[in-house]
Protein backbone atom coordinates (compact mmCIF):
# COMPACT_ATOMS: atom_id res chain seq x y z
CA UNK A 1 0.00 0.00 0.00
CA UNK A 2 1.18 3.62 -1.53
CA UNK A 3 1.68 6.19 1.59
CA UNK A 4 -1.00 7.90 -0.69
CA UNK A 5 -3.66 5.72 0.18
CA UNK A 6 -3.04 5.81 3.56
CA UNK A 7 -4.02 9.43 3.84
CA UNK A 8 -6.62 10.50 6.42
CA UNK A 9 -8.59 11.87 3.23
CA UNK A 10 -8.26 8.79 0.83
CA UNK A 11 -9.62 6.78 4.11
CA UNK A 12 -12.58 9.55 4.77
CA UNK A 13 -13.02 9.09 0.86
CA UNK A 14 -14.19 5.58 0.54
CA UNK A 15 -15.95 5.56 3.55
CA UNK A 16 -18.06 8.46 2.27
CA UNK A 17 -18.20 6.55 -1.30
CA UNK A 18 -19.25 3.85 0.88
CA UNK A 19 -22.16 5.57 2.70
CA UNK A 20 -23.28 7.29 -0.46
CA UNK A 21 -23.89 4.05 -2.27
CA UNK A 22 -25.82 3.15 1.04
CA UNK A 23 -28.43 6.25 0.92
CA UNK A 24 -28.63 5.01 -3.06
CA UNK A 25 -29.74 1.84 -1.90
CA UNK A 26 -32.04 3.21 0.44
CA UNK A 27 -33.95 5.91 -1.38
CA UNK A 28 -33.90 4.33 -4.66
CA UNK A 29 -37.28 2.78 -3.59
CA UNK A 30 -38.41 6.36 -3.96
CA UNK A 31 -38.78 6.78 -7.54
CA UNK A 32 -39.77 2.63 -7.99
CA UNK A 33 -42.79 2.85 -6.00
CA UNK A 34 -45.26 2.62 -8.80
CA UNK A 35 -42.98 0.52 -10.89
CA UNK A 36 -43.69 -1.89 -7.44
CA UNK A 37 -46.85 -1.88 -7.59
CA UNK A 38 -47.43 -3.17 -11.34
CA UNK A 39 -44.64 -5.44 -10.88
CA UNK A 40 -45.86 -6.90 -7.44
CA UNK A 41 -48.90 -6.42 -7.81
CA UNK A 42 -49.51 -4.62 -4.43
CA UNK A 43 -51.62 -2.03 -2.31
CA UNK A 44 -50.03 1.51 -0.91
CA UNK A 45 -49.91 -0.49 2.39
CA UNK A 46 -48.02 -3.11 0.56
CA UNK A 47 -45.59 -0.88 -0.80
CA UNK A 48 -45.50 0.85 2.37
CA UNK A 49 -44.21 -2.16 4.25
CA UNK A 50 -40.83 -1.87 1.88
CA UNK A 51 -39.86 0.92 3.56
CA UNK A 52 -41.62 0.34 7.01
CA UNK A 53 -39.59 -2.87 7.52
CA UNK A 54 -35.89 -1.50 6.02
CA UNK A 55 -36.64 1.32 8.44
CA UNK A 56 -37.42 -1.09 11.68
CA UNK A 57 -34.30 -2.40 10.62
CA UNK A 58 -31.92 0.31 10.40
CA UNK A 59 -33.63 1.74 13.48
CA UNK A 60 -33.25 -1.18 15.55
CA UNK A 61 -29.56 -2.34 14.35
CA UNK A 62 -28.09 1.83 15.73
CA UNK A 63 -27.40 0.63 19.05
CA UNK A 64 -26.11 -2.97 18.65
CA UNK A 65 -24.02 -1.78 15.65
CA UNK A 66 -22.06 0.72 17.57
CA UNK A 67 -21.32 -1.73 19.87
CA UNK A 68 -19.83 -3.89 17.05
CA UNK A 69 -17.89 -0.80 15.80
CA UNK A 70 -16.12 -1.19 19.17
CA UNK A 71 -15.95 -4.64 19.65
CA UNK A 72 -14.56 -5.31 15.77
CA UNK A 73 -13.46 -1.89 14.17
CA UNK A 74 -15.21 0.20 11.75
CA UNK A 75 -13.70 -1.79 8.70
CA UNK A 76 -15.06 -4.88 9.22
CA UNK A 77 -18.48 -3.61 9.84
CA UNK A 78 -18.59 -1.55 6.32
CA UNK A 79 -16.75 -4.28 4.42
CA UNK A 80 -20.11 -6.55 6.26
CA UNK A 81 -22.71 -3.74 5.21
CA UNK A 82 -21.09 -3.53 1.63
CA UNK A 83 -22.12 -7.01 0.91
CA UNK A 84 -24.70 -7.37 2.56
CA UNK A 85 -26.41 -4.10 1.03
CA UNK A 86 -24.92 -5.62 -2.86
CA UNK A 87 -26.90 -9.37 -1.91
CA UNK A 88 -29.65 -7.55 -1.36
CA UNK A 89 -30.00 -5.17 -4.61
CA UNK A 90 -29.12 -8.32 -6.45
CA UNK A 91 -32.22 -9.99 -4.82
CA UNK A 92 -34.66 -7.10 -4.95
CA UNK A 93 -33.57 -7.24 -8.70
CA UNK A 94 -34.71 -10.76 -9.18
CA UNK A 95 -37.43 -11.01 -6.69
CA UNK A 96 -40.38 -11.88 -8.82
CA UNK A 97 -42.59 -12.14 -5.71
CA UNK A 98 -43.74 -9.64 -2.80
CA UNK A 99 -42.49 -11.92 -0.29
CA UNK A 100 -38.82 -12.21 -1.59
CA UNK A 101 -38.80 -8.93 -2.66
CA UNK A 102 -39.97 -7.86 1.24
CA UNK A 103 -36.86 -10.48 2.29
CA UNK A 104 -34.52 -8.46 0.14
CA UNK A 105 -35.34 -4.91 1.46
CA UNK A 106 -34.75 -6.40 5.12
CA UNK A 107 -31.12 -7.05 4.10
CA UNK A 108 -31.45 -3.53 2.49
CA UNK A 109 -31.64 -1.95 5.79
CA UNK A 110 -29.21 -4.04 7.78
CA UNK A 111 -26.45 -2.95 5.23
CA UNK A 112 -27.79 0.98 5.35
CA UNK A 113 -27.22 0.60 9.42
CA UNK A 114 -23.66 -0.92 8.64
CA UNK A 115 -22.36 2.45 6.98
CA UNK A 116 -23.18 6.14 8.62
CA UNK A 117 -21.75 4.85 12.22
CA UNK A 118 -18.88 3.39 10.72
CA UNK A 119 -17.37 6.22 8.80
CA UNK A 120 -18.12 8.81 11.85
CA UNK A 121 -15.68 6.20 14.21
CA UNK A 122 -12.75 6.37 11.17
CA UNK A 123 -12.98 10.20 10.81
CA UNK A 124 -12.63 10.41 14.69
CA UNK A 125 -9.59 8.21 14.54
CA UNK A 126 -8.21 8.96 11.62
CA UNK A 127 -8.23 13.01 11.48
CA UNK A 128 -7.36 15.49 14.32
CA UNK A 129 -9.51 16.49 16.86
CA UNK A 130 -10.03 20.10 15.16
CA UNK A 131 -11.18 18.90 11.95
CA UNK A 132 -13.64 16.17 13.08
CA UNK A 133 -16.52 18.52 13.28
CA UNK A 134 -16.20 19.73 9.77
CA UNK A 135 -15.58 16.00 8.23
CA UNK A 136 -18.48 14.75 10.01
CA UNK A 137 -20.70 17.50 8.90
CA UNK A 138 -19.21 17.05 5.10
CA UNK A 139 -19.96 13.41 5.73
CA UNK A 140 -23.58 13.75 5.86
CA UNK A 141 -23.57 16.39 3.17
CA UNK A 142 -21.78 14.24 0.54
CA UNK A 143 -23.43 11.50 1.58
CA UNK A 144 -26.74 12.68 0.09
CA UNK A 145 -25.69 12.76 -3.42
CA UNK A 146 -26.40 9.31 -2.80
CA UNK A 147 -30.32 10.12 -3.33
CA UNK A 148 -29.87 12.38 -5.96
CA UNK A 149 -28.20 9.33 -8.11
CA UNK A 150 -31.99 7.38 -6.63
CA UNK A 151 -33.64 10.14 -7.95
CA UNK A 152 -33.13 10.99 -11.75
CA UNK A 153 -30.54 8.31 -12.68
CA UNK A 154 -32.54 5.84 -11.11
CA UNK A 155 -35.98 7.34 -13.08
CA UNK A 156 -34.25 7.03 -16.37
CA UNK A 157 -32.29 3.80 -15.58
CA UNK A 158 -36.20 1.97 -14.80
CA UNK A 159 -37.71 3.50 -17.65
CA UNK A 160 -35.34 2.66 -20.22
CA UNK A 161 -33.13 -0.59 -18.87
CA UNK A 162 -36.51 -2.30 -16.81
CA UNK A 163 -36.59 -3.22 -13.11
CA UNK A 164 -34.19 -6.33 -13.20
CA UNK A 165 -31.28 -4.64 -15.24
CA UNK A 166 -31.18 -1.11 -13.16
CA UNK A 167 -31.83 -3.23 -9.92
CA UNK A 168 -28.77 -5.32 -11.50
CA UNK A 169 -26.58 -2.35 -12.50
CA UNK A 170 -27.18 -0.49 -9.11
CA UNK A 171 -25.98 -3.66 -6.56
CA UNK A 172 -22.49 -4.17 -8.93
CA UNK A 173 -21.84 -0.77 -7.24
CA UNK A 174 -20.73 -2.99 -4.08
CA UNK A 175 -18.16 -4.95 -6.10
CA UNK A 176 -15.93 -2.61 -6.55
CA UNK A 177 -16.90 -0.53 -2.88
CA UNK A 178 -15.65 -3.79 -1.49
CA UNK A 179 -12.70 -3.64 -3.38
CA UNK A 180 -11.45 -0.12 -2.51
CA UNK A 181 -12.32 -0.62 1.23
CA UNK A 182 -9.89 -3.82 1.28
CA UNK A 183 -7.07 -1.51 -0.28
CA UNK A 184 -7.34 1.83 1.35
CA UNK A 185 -9.22 1.52 4.50
CA UNK A 186 -7.86 0.85 7.84
CA UNK A 187 -9.26 0.90 11.21
CA UNK A 188 -6.16 3.52 12.28
CA UNK A 189 -3.24 4.95 10.69
CA UNK A 190 -0.71 1.96 12.40
CA UNK A 191 -3.38 -0.69 12.37
CA UNK A 192 -5.62 -2.45 9.97
CA UNK A 193 -7.77 -4.03 12.54
CA UNK A 194 -8.74 -2.55 15.86
CA UNK A 195 -10.52 -4.99 18.12
CA UNK A 196 -11.94 -3.95 21.40
CA UNK A 197 -12.72 -5.75 25.00
CA UNK A 198 -16.46 -7.44 25.08
CA UNK A 199 -19.11 -5.67 27.10
CA UNK A 200 -20.72 -7.35 29.43
CA UNK A 201 -25.13 -6.96 29.26
CA UNK A 202 -25.00 -5.38 32.78
CA UNK A 203 -22.60 -2.78 31.41
CA UNK A 204 -24.39 -2.14 28.20
CA UNK A 205 -27.93 -1.47 29.75
CA UNK A 206 -26.08 0.77 32.29
CA UNK A 207 -24.88 3.01 29.76
CA UNK A 208 -28.26 3.25 28.44
CA UNK A 209 -29.61 3.93 30.98
CA UNK A 210 -27.61 6.33 32.21
CA UNK A 211 -27.60 8.39 28.47
CA UNK A 212 -31.51 8.40 28.52
CA UNK A 213 -31.48 9.70 32.14
CA UNK A 214 -29.97 13.14 30.68
CA UNK A 215 -32.50 15.39 29.66
CA UNK A 216 -30.23 16.81 27.01
CA UNK A 217 -30.19 13.21 25.19
CA UNK A 218 -34.30 13.25 25.29
CA UNK A 219 -33.99 16.47 24.02
CA UNK A 220 -31.79 15.19 21.31
CA UNK A 221 -33.79 12.32 20.73
CA UNK A 222 -37.16 14.42 20.08
CA UNK A 223 -35.29 16.97 17.77
CA UNK A 224 -34.29 13.96 15.74
CA UNK A 225 -37.71 12.59 15.54
CA UNK A 226 -40.09 15.69 14.67
CA UNK A 227 -37.07 17.32 12.09
CA UNK A 228 -36.84 14.24 9.84
CA UNK A 229 -39.71 12.56 9.08
CA UNK A 230 -41.21 14.67 6.57
CA UNK A 231 -37.79 14.64 4.15
CA UNK A 232 -37.63 11.04 5.15
CA UNK A 233 -41.11 9.83 4.07
CA UNK A 234 -40.75 11.86 0.52
CA UNK A 235 -37.12 10.70 -0.49
CA UNK A 236 -37.47 7.16 0.18
CA UNK A 237 -40.68 6.28 -0.64
CA UNK A 238 -43.67 9.02 -1.08
CA UNK A 239 -42.49 11.72 -2.63
CA UNK A 240 -42.52 10.52 -6.29
CA UNK A 241 -46.38 9.13 -5.90
CA UNK A 242 -47.40 12.38 -4.08
CA UNK A 243 -45.86 14.46 -6.43
CA UNK A 244 -47.03 12.33 -9.96
CA UNK A 245 -50.96 11.25 -8.58
CA UNK A 246 -51.51 13.78 -5.91
CA UNK A 247 -50.06 17.16 -7.40
CA UNK A 248 -50.00 16.05 -10.95
CA UNK A 249 -46.78 16.30 -11.88
CA UNK A 250 -45.02 14.59 -14.92
CA UNK A 251 -42.24 12.09 -14.33
CA UNK A 252 -39.57 13.69 -14.87
CA UNK A 253 -40.66 16.96 -12.56
CA UNK A 254 -41.19 14.70 -9.56
CA UNK A 255 -37.67 13.20 -10.30
CA UNK A 256 -36.32 17.09 -10.06
CA UNK A 257 -37.93 18.06 -7.42
CA UNK A 258 -36.76 15.69 -5.40
CA UNK A 259 -33.06 16.40 -6.61
CA UNK A 260 -33.91 19.73 -5.69
CA UNK A 261 -34.88 18.76 -2.45
CA UNK A 262 -31.37 16.71 -1.79
CA UNK A 263 -29.46 20.16 -3.25
CA UNK A 264 -31.66 21.35 -0.48
CA UNK A 265 -30.16 19.08 2.03
CA UNK A 266 -26.46 19.78 1.31
CA UNK A 267 -26.76 23.35 1.26
CA UNK A 268 -28.59 23.94 4.23
CA UNK A 269 -25.79 21.28 6.92
CA UNK A 270 -22.65 23.68 6.46
CA UNK A 271 -24.78 26.49 7.51
CA UNK A 272 -27.12 25.16 10.44
CA UNK A 273 -23.30 23.46 11.37
CA UNK A 274 -22.26 26.78 11.72
CA UNK A 275 -24.89 27.94 13.36
CA UNK A 276 -24.92 25.30 15.95
CA UNK A 277 -21.73 26.40 16.28
CA UNK A 278 -21.95 29.62 17.15
CA UNK A 279 -24.94 29.55 19.18
CA UNK A 280 -25.30 26.42 20.86
CA UNK A 281 -27.70 27.69 23.58
CA UNK A 282 -30.30 28.38 20.41
CA UNK A 283 -29.82 24.69 19.12
CA UNK A 284 -33.59 24.11 20.15
CA UNK A 285 -34.82 27.30 19.17
CA UNK A 286 -33.50 26.40 15.24
CA UNK A 287 -35.30 22.82 15.32
CA UNK A 288 -38.87 24.91 16.50
CA UNK A 289 -38.20 27.38 14.05
CA UNK A 290 -37.02 25.10 10.98
CA UNK A 291 -40.32 22.36 12.18
CA UNK A 292 -42.80 25.72 12.21
CA UNK A 293 -41.75 26.43 8.67
CA UNK A 294 -41.96 23.24 7.63
CA UNK A 295 -45.90 23.06 8.75
CA UNK A 296 -46.47 26.50 7.69
CA UNK A 297 -45.66 25.18 3.98
CA UNK A 298 -47.16 21.72 4.14
CA UNK A 299 -50.34 23.39 5.14
CA UNK A 300 -50.60 25.71 2.31
CA UNK A 301 -49.81 22.95 -0.31
CA UNK A 302 -52.49 20.73 1.14
CA UNK A 303 -54.84 23.31 1.29
CA UNK A 304 -54.46 25.02 -2.29
CA UNK A 305 -57.20 24.22 -4.61
CA UNK A 306 -56.35 21.95 -6.80
CA UNK A 307 -52.82 21.04 -7.92
CA UNK A 308 -50.38 23.44 -6.34
CA UNK A 309 -48.37 25.59 -8.09
CA UNK A 310 -45.01 24.63 -9.08
CA UNK A 311 -43.03 27.31 -7.52
CA UNK A 312 -44.95 26.18 -3.99
CA UNK A 313 -43.90 22.75 -4.56
CA UNK A 314 -40.21 23.61 -5.14
CA UNK A 315 -40.67 26.09 -1.96
CA UNK A 316 -41.89 22.48 0.03
CA UNK A 317 -39.25 20.54 -1.12
CA UNK A 318 -36.79 23.16 0.11
CA UNK A 319 -38.24 24.04 3.40
CA UNK A 320 -38.49 19.84 3.88
CA UNK A 321 -35.07 19.13 2.99
CA UNK A 322 -33.60 21.71 5.74
CA UNK A 323 -35.23 19.55 7.77
CA UNK A 324 -33.06 16.47 7.19
CA UNK A 325 -29.50 18.54 8.64
CA UNK A 326 -31.81 19.83 10.85
CA UNK A 327 -32.10 16.28 12.48
CA UNK A 328 -28.09 16.50 13.00
CA UNK A 329 -28.37 19.35 15.77
CA UNK A 330 -30.14 16.26 18.09
CA UNK A 331 -26.74 14.52 17.88
CA UNK A 332 -24.74 17.79 18.84
CA UNK A 333 -27.27 17.66 22.02
CA UNK A 334 -25.83 13.97 22.82
CA UNK A 335 -22.62 15.06 22.46
CA UNK A 336 -22.54 17.82 25.45
CA UNK A 337 -24.73 15.98 27.13
CA UNK A 338 -22.77 12.91 27.72
CA UNK A 339 -19.00 12.06 28.87
CA UNK A 340 -17.21 10.36 26.07
CA UNK A 341 -17.79 6.49 26.74
CA UNK A 342 -21.35 6.96 26.43
CA UNK A 343 -21.56 9.02 23.13
CA UNK A 344 -21.93 5.49 21.11
CA UNK A 345 -24.89 5.09 23.54
CA UNK A 346 -26.43 8.39 22.78
CA UNK A 347 -25.89 8.81 19.41
CA UNK A 348 -27.60 5.37 19.08
CA UNK A 349 -30.56 6.60 21.16
CA UNK A 350 -31.04 9.85 19.23
CA UNK A 351 -30.66 8.11 15.24
CA UNK A 352 -33.62 5.97 16.34
CA UNK A 353 -36.23 9.13 16.81
CA UNK A 354 -36.55 10.56 13.36
CA UNK A 355 -36.58 6.96 11.86
CA UNK A 356 -39.18 5.89 13.98
CA UNK A 357 -41.36 8.78 13.14
CA UNK A 358 -40.42 8.41 9.65
CA UNK A 359 -41.31 4.81 10.12
CA UNK A 360 -44.94 5.71 11.34
CA UNK A 361 -45.41 8.36 8.52
CA UNK A 362 -44.98 6.18 5.68
CA UNK A 363 -47.26 3.24 7.43
CA UNK A 364 -49.70 5.42 7.83
CA UNK A 365 -49.36 7.68 4.63
CA UNK A 366 -50.05 3.69 2.93
CA UNK A 367 -53.19 3.00 5.28
CA UNK A 368 -54.76 6.05 4.74
CA UNK A 369 -53.95 5.77 0.85
CA UNK A 370 -55.81 2.47 0.92
CA UNK A 371 -58.57 3.80 3.13
CA UNK A 372 -59.50 6.50 0.19
CA UNK A 373 -59.28 4.43 -2.71
CA UNK A 374 -60.65 1.09 -1.75
CA UNK A 375 -60.02 -1.79 -3.60
CA UNK A 376 -58.79 0.44 -6.27
CA UNK A 377 -54.48 -0.84 -5.76
CA UNK A 378 -52.09 2.04 -7.31
CA UNK A 379 -55.39 4.33 -8.56
CA UNK A 380 -54.68 6.94 -5.26
CA UNK A 381 -55.59 9.89 -6.39
CA UNK A 382 -55.05 14.00 -4.96
CA UNK A 383 -57.82 13.62 -2.31
CA UNK A 384 -56.35 10.84 -1.07
CA UNK A 385 -52.98 12.09 -0.61
CA UNK A 386 -54.51 15.42 1.07
CA UNK A 387 -56.20 13.25 3.47
CA UNK A 388 -52.73 10.61 3.85
CA UNK A 389 -50.07 13.54 3.99
CA UNK A 390 -52.26 14.80 7.06
CA UNK A 391 -50.82 12.37 8.93
CA UNK A 392 -48.34 14.06 9.73
CA UNK A 393 -49.36 16.79 11.87
CA UNK A 394 -49.92 14.25 14.77
CA UNK A 395 -46.34 13.64 14.50
CA UNK A 396 -45.77 17.01 14.47
CA UNK A 397 -47.54 18.27 17.96
CA UNK A 398 -46.38 15.08 20.02
CA UNK A 399 -42.77 16.44 18.56
CA UNK A 400 -42.63 20.19 18.84
CA UNK A 401 -44.52 19.40 22.34
CA UNK A 402 -41.40 16.94 23.68
CA UNK A 403 -38.73 19.13 22.38
CA UNK A 404 -40.29 22.06 23.91
CA UNK A 405 -40.57 19.79 27.55
CA UNK A 406 -37.16 18.61 27.05
CA UNK A 407 -35.87 22.15 26.28
CA UNK A 408 -37.13 23.76 29.61
CA UNK A 409 -35.87 20.37 31.34
CA UNK A 410 -32.01 20.77 30.00
CA UNK A 411 -31.68 24.45 30.17
CA UNK A 412 -32.03 23.76 34.05
CA UNK A 413 -29.04 21.24 34.45
CA UNK A 414 -26.91 23.33 32.23
CA UNK A 415 -25.20 26.08 32.04
CA UNK A 416 -25.00 28.32 29.19
CA UNK A 417 -21.53 30.10 29.74
CA UNK A 418 -20.18 26.92 30.24
CA UNK A 419 -21.79 25.47 26.91
CA UNK A 420 -20.31 28.45 24.97
CA UNK A 421 -17.45 28.46 26.03
CA UNK A 422 -16.72 24.58 25.01
CA UNK A 423 -17.94 24.98 21.76
CA UNK A 424 -15.74 27.89 21.14
CA UNK A 425 -12.68 25.65 21.02
CA UNK A 426 -11.28 24.57 18.32
CA UNK A 427 -12.31 21.22 18.96
CA UNK A 428 -15.89 22.32 17.95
Amino acid sequence: MTPSLRSPYAVWLVGLLVYLVAVFHRSSLAVAGLAATDRFDITASQLATFTMLQLLVYAGLQIPVGLLVDRFGPRSLLLAGTLLLTVAQVGFALASTYGLALVARVFVGMGDAMTFICVLRLVSTWFPARRIPLITQLTGTFGQLGAIAAAVPMTWALGRLGWTTAYLIAASLGVFLAAALLAVVRDAPHLTHLRGPTMSLTAVSASLAASWSHPGTRLGFWMHFVTQFSATALSLLWGYPFFVRGEGTSSAVAGVLLTIMVVAVMCAGPVLGWLVGAHPWQRSTMVLTIVGSIVVVWTVVLTWPGDAPLWLLVLLVVVVGVGGPASMIGFDLGRTSNPDERLASASGIINQGGFLASLLLVIAIGVILDWRTPGESSAYGPSAFRWAMSAQYVLWAVGLTQVYRYRVRTRRVVDRDELEGVNRTPAG
